[in-house]
């Protein structure tokens, strides 16, 4: 799979999604995991581990993200940590028993899994639908309750869990800047909890001659982080230059296609 073709799409599929990401706000997996199923589907991994390796290849691809993300964030003090605090401990006791019940999964019922979410939030961003601030932060148990089902679905479509965190922390009356920074700090430990977890169940899958840990392709975690990393300052750039709201319109039409594609390579 390292032939120069693959390496430059891994290198162009990170630069998309990098950008997308600075210039939309949300994370990659929406893109990343039906791109990379069909990638890895045309090289011949088993049709039964495709969509496990491609969860755990796109979860692992935003540790860095996430990372920089967070740091950017937490740098304009945009990060509500009372809230982290409460939520941390639920993010990763459901972020990491999700990847045991998704190596339980078949690969169908894991793409009708996303697909479904998927829709979900295309549908949030074609509406641009927002709760509205109805009461205040919770206390110590609803914080981990929302955390742990919050981990739970990222770790099942491989996302950062911005698109339910902030709709969370906006119903909360925390502010839509705070909710984004507080998003991107939760992003953290999701993604990293995540990678681990799908690293452990995915062990038996490893193959060092294909560069395989667990269900994690390196490759593919090492070229799209490095391009991502780069291209998501520029996509922030232009956030602010171009008409966002039509943008994510029609980012939502290519999360359906995406999904619909990916459901239909893996029946």
């Amino acid at each position: 799979m390292l032939q120069l073709e693959w390496i430059l799409l891994f290198l162009l599929l990170g630069s998309f999604v990098g950008f997308m990401a600075g210039l939309l706000g949300i994370g990659g997996g929406g893109i990343l995991v039906p791109t990379l199923t069909s990638i890895f589907l045309l090289h011949g991994i088993a049709i039964d581990h495709v969509v496990h390796l491609a969860l755990g290849t796109s979860m692992a691809c935003m540790v860095i993200t996430s990372f920089s993300s967070f740091r950017s964030h937490n740098a304009k003090g945009a990060v509500v940590w009372l809230a982290v605090k409460g939520m941390v401990l639920g993010i990763i006791l459901g972020t990491f028993t999700a990847t045991f019940l998704a190596s339980y999964l078949s690969s169908l019922y894991l793409g009708i899994f996303f697909a479904l979410f998927m829709a979900f939030v295309a549908t949030q961003m074609f509406l641009n639908k927002k709760p509205k601030p109805s009461r205040q932060l919770s206390g110590p148990a609803g914080l981990f309750s929302a955390g742990l089902g919050i981990g739970s679905i990222s770790a099942l479509v491989s996302i950062g869990g911005g698109s339910l965190t902030v709709p969370y922390l906006t119903w909360q009356n925390i502010d839509i800047k705070k909710a984004i920074g507080t998003s991107a700090a939760i992003g953290l430990p999701i993604s990293i909890t995540g990678t681990i977890g799908y690293l452990i169940n995915g062990w038996s899958f490893s193959s060092v001659n294909d560069y395989i840990l667990g269900y994690v392709y390196l490759p593919a975690v090492v070229l799209i982080s490095v391009t991502s990393f780069i291209t998501a300052p520029y996509g922030a750039l232009l956030a602010h230059k171009l008409p966002v709201s039509l943008l994510k319109k029609v980012f939502a039409v290519l999360l359906i296609i995406l999904s619909i594609k990916m459901l239909i390579s893996i029946i």
